[in-house]
């Protein structure tokens, strides 16, 4: 997959696999992750968006299934820990 070097928040590159509908984001922290089923309208929004970081958040992050590849982010954490605390 071919990866898109961005700056944008915490994100340094993107990259998908149409065929397969993968995402692939790596950020800031050396994590990769990979988004599945995600369609080519998101991506084309996502890699043309002069606010990526902030598309990525808001469309992407707690939408779709999430597979953590590299790194040390959480792969699969639940957007209500940091409300209650959890780690």
């Amino acid at each position: 997959m071919e990866m898109k070097p961005i700056n944008s928040g915490k994100l340094r590159a993107i990259g998908y696999d149409p065929r397969a509908r993968i995402l692939q984001v790596q950020l800031d922290n050396g994590s990769t992750l990979l988004y599945s089923g995600v369609g080519e309208d998101i991506w084309r929004r996502l890699s043309s968006s002069g606010a990526a970081w902030s598309f990525y958040r808001d469309n992407i992050e707690e939408e779709f299934t999430v597979k953590r590849v590299s790194g040390s982010a959480p792969a699969e954490k639940n957007p209500l820990d940091e409300l209650f605390g959890q780690k």
